[in-house]
């Protein structure tokens, strides 16, 4: 996606299906977003102009270009993998979770669907209630549906997954992702 404004203070934001929360925030990564969208669904992308030009009552003609590429991956089918009766999951786990600065150790339950070419999406619900999806490519990582840095480390056969600044960490084991 690329954004064309008349005024600077034209941005834009991304925000993947089932969130609020911005996955692109143009104010702070500029007017053009190109990456992987980690969830299913519809994308939502929210035009607009900065607190102080809008306050001056300014506009701005613009133009926005959108593309998706590839196509969206089909989940694996209950032939190929179970689901878990009544959900799309094909698995679910308790994970280990919470934040890198806290010594509480929690535990979130996990969610995994897997989809074609070695890829799966898995949704993780924390302990405040709050839902995180994550893609993964071959058993790696690659993107989440938060606006915030995705950092991953590996330990052995799992993937410790760090959100941000406050640094939300997910432990996902990669029988989760792949299967076994």
């Amino acid at each position: 996606m690329e954004l064309k404004g008349s005024n600077p203070q034209n941005d834009f934001n991304v925000m993947a299906a089932g969130t609020d929360t911005a996955l692109f925030i143009g104010s702070s990564s500029g007017n053009r977003f190109r990456g992987p969208l980690p969830s299913d669904g519809d994308v939502r992308v929210r035009v607009f102009l900065m607190r102080p030009a809008a306050r001056r009552n300014e506009t701005s003609t613009y133009s926005l270009k959108v593309g998706i590429g590839g196509a969206p991956l089909a989940p694996v089918p209950a032939s190929r993998d179970a689901l878990i009766p009544g959900t799309p999951f094909h698995a679910s786990a308790e994970v280990p979770c919470g934040s890198v600065n806290s010594a509480k150790a929690t535990s979130c339950k996990a969610s995994v669907i897997r989809r074609a070419y070695n890829s799966a999406t898995v949704v993780v619900m924390n302990p405040e209630g709050q839902k995180r999806q994550f893609l993964f490519v071959k058993g790696k990582a690659v993107a989440s549906d938060q606006p915030e840095t995705l950092s991953v480390q590996r330990r052995g056969d799992v993937s410790v997954l760090l959100l941000g600044e406050n640094f939300e960490r997910y432990e996902i084991v990669d029988a989760l992702v792949v299967g076994g």
